[in-house]
């Protein structure tokens, strides 16, 4: 596939960095030099200095030929336009980053298809929903639901008190991992090891498991978590992630979102009608104690400094908070925050990027979610008539290493995979596997 990536950001290097596995021919446009250095050095892709909104450059850059290009620069015009000249130019699709929550609406996004914009990506609203789904799945420090939901790949952190501590996998599926959930991950000091049945659970592992909703159950209680009820919520920042976490739970939860800049504050509770907010610095420990952060259930640090969403996690831990979310935009922080305590990382550069990875793959794939912690990728896809993968059992298929098929959704059921399961035509299964396996994997799809 040729692709051209506009925007050597965090994104756009997210994004480089994952396809550079794969045979793609692929070319990336930044006027920042630095960044295209970065690029250069680390992987094997071509890069152009200059503005993707050129048509000189885009026309360098092959843009006629095109399958796939994606705009992902700070700036929402460039990306618009860049698209709509691409798409002029001869690109096949075009993918546009977006800070407007208004161009997605069902009746605005039209415009955008009839300009040559096949498709908009407004990352605060996919991690604002991530943020959501945590909240009412309390056990976990990740969740990822496929088929609305019949399947799920929970993460899961190993405290001293998991029953499982120290079990092999055959051991641990004696006991109670069952036919309803399978261990398909264990992220160990920044290390992923796909699990065998000799491999043993340890303590601050983060097991990554997929389950359907009659393992959820049996699950928490072998990995000694327990689902609670969340009441009280506190929101640290009053971007757009904490604004729309605020307004879709404001008449679920009792909420107190804490803004310090003076005019977003204001702007806040003109649209937070069922919110309590508060004009104040977060980072103000006495603050936080006369708000009642004790009484909190969890607490959401959603500021645009990393190291303020980390502290104050940290410091509504030290107070007894359950469930604390942190977003990190810095991804070298992300392994350090997991490991001193924060229970969830959200990087809404990663949650773009995951989303834009699924237009790359030539077979049927419905979502893929790059996970936070940990070197790899979960991917849900429809199975082909035809494909490899329904001509044998499983356990005969020589699936690729690093990479393994956890459930399955047939007939509105949900099933784990076993050895002896058959893949069938129109099965939607969902793939946990490292980048370097995912070219492989797609091989048996299409």
């Amino acid at each position: 596939m040729k692709i051209i990536l506009a925007g050597a950001g965090a994104v756009g290097t997210h994004l480089a960095k994952m396809l550079s596995n794969e045979n793609h021919d692929i070319v990336v446009i930044d006027p920042d030099v630095e960044n295209l250095n970065y690029i250069n050095s680390h992987f094997d892709i071509m890069t152009i200095t200059g503005s993707a909104a050129s048509i000189e450059t885009l026309l360098e850059a092959g843009v006629r030929k095109t399958d796939l290009f994606v705009a992902v620069t700070p700036t929402q015009e460039m990306n618009i336009t860049a698209c709509i000249l691409s798409k002029k130019l001869g690109a096949k699709k075009t993918i546009s980053r977006i800070d407007n929550p208004e161009y997605l609406f069902p009746h605005n996004k039209k415009y955008f298809i009839e300009l040559g914009v096949d498709s908009l990506i407004y990352p605060e609203k996919l991690a604002g929903d991530e943020v959501i789904n945590l909240l009412n799945q309390t056990g976990t420090t990740e969740i990822v639901n496929f088929s609305q939901g019949m399947l799920s790949l929970y993460v899961i952190k190993l405290d001293e008190n998991a029953p499982v501590l120290n079990k092999t996998l055959l051991e641990a599926s004696k006991t109670g991992m069952g036919f309803n959930y399978r261990a398909v991950a264990i992220s160990r000091k920044g290390q992923t090891i796909i699990p065998r049945g000799h491999d043993v659970f340890m303590v601050n592992d983060l097991v990554h498991v997929i389950t359907n909703q009659s393992g959820i159950p049996t699950l928490m209680e072998y990995s000694g978590k327990e689902k609670y009820a969340i009441k009280n919520l506190m929101i640290l920042g009053g971007s757009r992630i904490g604004k729309r976490v605020a307004k879709k739970l404001q008449g679920q939860f009792n909420i107190k979102l804490i803004e310090i800049d003076r005019d977003r504050s204001f702007e806040a509770s003109d649209i937070l009608h069922n919110t309590l907010v508060i004009n104040g610095d977060g980072r103000n420990i006495d603050l936080l104690l006369e708000e009642g952060i004790k009484k909190m259930d969890a607490f959401i640090a959603v500021t645009e400094n990393s190291e303020t969403n980390i502290l104050s996690c940290l410091a509504a831990k030290q107070f007894g908070v359950k469930k604390t979310i942190a977003e990190i935009e810095n991804i070298d922080y992300i392994d350090l925050a997991e490991n001193i305590g924060i229970d969830t990382i959200i990087n809404k550069k990663l949650v773009a990027a995951s989303h834009i990875y699924a237009f790359t793959m030539s077979a049927d794939v419905q979502s893929i979610k790059c996970l936070t912690g940990t070197d790899a990728d979960v991917v849900e896809l429809i199975v082909k008539p035809g494909s490899k993968v329904t001509k044998h059992l499983v356990k005969d298929l020589n699936f690729p290493q690093g990479a393994l098929i956890g459930g399955v959704v047939r007939d509105n059921e949900a099933f784990i995979v076993q050895g002896s399961t058959q893949i069938i035509a129109n099965d939607t299964v969902v793939i946990f596997a490292v980048p370097a396996a995912i070219h492989k994997v797609e091989k048996f799809f299409t």
